[in-house]
């Protein structure tokens, strides 16, 4: 319990009283005030009810000529950014027009300095040396760009497949299509009976009939190379074969 809740239990100790003996003057000598505060606090607490008889601390008395908040935080801000200058440089400078022309003396920049403790050059260099700035989040490292590299062509290709359907008597119809990493080749779609990675493993008569028809060569490049080792559409690596594109 603070010392302020003690001497607001007080004065209500004393309304209490005198509510117990009948009689103000009674109450008022065994607390050991006054009557006129007596009375004064109750004209108070008929009006503002209770809360009214907490201590209040006094407040900061405000000047005419007291120097504005706004004043006061730019002479702190240039000081921390100059703080080698005295109280006649910053008025000096504050003065300049590209620092906003604030008229303010040598002692009232003291005076400023002073109320944020920032009165000696020492103490400014301590402030502005023992301030660190938190530290930005390290950012990850971008991601590097996802290329396989091919130098000629037919030493990779691509041979993606999906399924279209289900026909009557059948396992499902699959179509192909095949590209060249290094030429930007491509094959036009093929259906096929069956799916082309069990075709390709099993190197039945249903391989020779996967090889890609109709290739779209823009650069003019030859034809008829065999089939190297290539990536599947689920992701694996296929064996190469003796078919020849084109």
């Amino acid at each position: 319990m603070t010392q302020d809740d003690l001497l607001y239990r007080f004065r209500l100790r004393t309304f209490a009283m005198a509510v117990e003996l009948g009689n103000v003057r009674a109450a008022c000598r065994a607390m050991g005030i006054h009557p006129s505060t007596y009375y004064r606090w109750k004209r108070q607490l008929d009006r503002y009810g209770p809360e009214i008889l907490r201590p209040r601390e006094p407040r900061v008395p405000r000047m005419a000529n007291q120097t504005s908040v706004l004043v006061e935080q730019r002479v702190v801000a240039f000081a921390l950014g100059h703080p080698g200058f005295g109280p006649a440089r910053i008025a000096a400078e504050l003065a300049r027009p590209k620092w906003g022309g604030i008229l303010l003396s040598t002692n009232g920049v003291w005076r400023v300095l002073r109320r944020h403790g920032l009165s000696t050059r020492a103490k400014r260099y301590g402030l502005v040396a023992g301030y660190a700035a938190p530290p930005e989040p390290q950012r990850p490292q971008p991601t590097p760009e996802r290329h396989l590299q091919v130098d000629h062509p037919g030493k990779l290709v691509q041979l993606d497949c999906f399924c279209i359907g289900r026909l009557s008597g059948t396992k499902g119809q699959f179509a192909t299509a095949g590209g060249d990493l290094h030429l930007r080749m491509r094959a036009e779609v093929q259906v096929l009976p069956g799916p082309p990675h069990r075709a390709l493993t099993s190197r039945n008569s249903a391989v020779r009939g996967i090889s890609p028809v109709g290739w779209v060569d823009p650069a003019g490049a030859p034809a008829g190379y065999p089939v190297p080792p290539g990536l599947s559409c689920r992701a694996g690596v296929l064996p190469g074969s003796d078919l020849r594109f084109g």
